[in-house]
């Protein structure tokens, strides 16, 4: 198949954006927005399964959470791909895990999450972004060095995949687990995952 190019006063009028543009641009009404290499991309609200999934993630989470780690929600992470002014690329992970200070920074500060400072981030998988989020944003994630990575369906049977970063090799799968999910990385936690619907 082949591909026709765009005309080239079309080539010439997209406009790939950078982190910092991406910032600037701030909240969209509906929904929420990635960037991907300069590309804005728009995804629907989750569905109440989804958050409700969330919600009752985070109560266990809480629960076990050590003093000097915290658990955000929903916000933009720079997955620093590129330097900052060329395209860039910032996906939105349903929940991550960061040292206590990179959160007290982001209330003083505010901005993007830089991959770098994040431990842990996990997806709650939707019926619309199950490709998205067991291949697209496990290459993202890996690429941007974060070293754990969990994916949640919340299909039957509810499961959770369990990926850590290797050297060589991108995100290997630790364990897949449905039932109880327990883990010593990046803290000790024990998850109900019956509990998330």
């Amino acid at each position: 198949m082949t591909v026709m190019p765009l005309p080239e006063s079309e080539a010439e009028s997209i406009h790939l954006l950078t982190i910092a543009e991406y910032a600037a641009l701030g909240e969209t009404e509906h929904g929420y927005t990635e960037l991907v290499e300069g590309r804005l991309i728009m995804s629907p609200s989750p569905a109440f399964r989804h958050n409700r999934a969330m919600v009752r993630l985070c109560t266990q989470l809480t629960e076990q959470l050590p003093p000097d780690l915290e658990l955000i929600l929903e916000l933009d992470v720079n997955l620093e791909l590129a330097p900052a002014d060329e395209p860039g690329s910032s996906r939105r992970p349903d929940l991550m895990i960061v040292r206590q200070e990179v959160g007290d920074r982001l209330t003083a500060e505010g901005g993007l999450l830089p991959a770098s400072e994040v431990l842990l981030a996990v997806e709650i998988v939707s019926p619309s972004s199950k490709r998205i989020d067991h291949r697209h944003k496990r290459d993202d994630y890996a690429d941007a060095g974060i070293p754990n990575y969990w994916i949640i369906d919340v299909d039957e049977p509810i499961s959770l995949i369990e990926c850590r970063l290797t050297e060589d090799f991108g995100y290997q799968d630790n364990q897949i687990a449905t039932g109880t999910f327990r883990t010593d990385v990046p803290f000790p936690v024990e998850i109900n995952l019956d509990r998330l619907v």
